[in-house]
């Protein structure tokens, strides 16, 4: 993804905010979370190493899974409109008149 897009996670497990807790079966119904990504990265490299004894079989391989950052910006709970930001308004131009005198 794209750095300092915006992503919208609709699969939302669980909510709490001090004390008042909402549990999903198997997931809270009209809950979702809005995060910001802040790039990829590349993880730690695993090595996978395959031997067979006795046949001269061995194949070692290296990986690295990409993984990437996310900034939660807004949780937003069952029944809870979410916060639109306000439109942006545009000037419009000023008409120039001449006159032919």
């Amino acid at each position: 993804m794209a750095e300092g897009g915006t992503v919208e996670l609709d699969r939302v497990l669980f909510i709490a905010d001090g004390d008042k807790v909402m549990v999903g079966n198997p997931t809270v119904e009209g809950a979702k979370v809005i995060a910001t990504s802040q790039g990829e990265y590349k993880g730690e490299k695993v090595i996978v190493f395959k031997y067979k004894p006795k046949v001269r079989y061995r194949r070692k391989v290296g990986h690295r899974q990409l993984h990437t950052k996310l900034v939660i910006d807004q949780i937003v709970g069952p029944g809870i409109a979410e916060e639109k930001p306000p439109k942006k308004t545009r000037r419009r131009k000023k008409e120039v008149t001449t006159d032919g005198a």
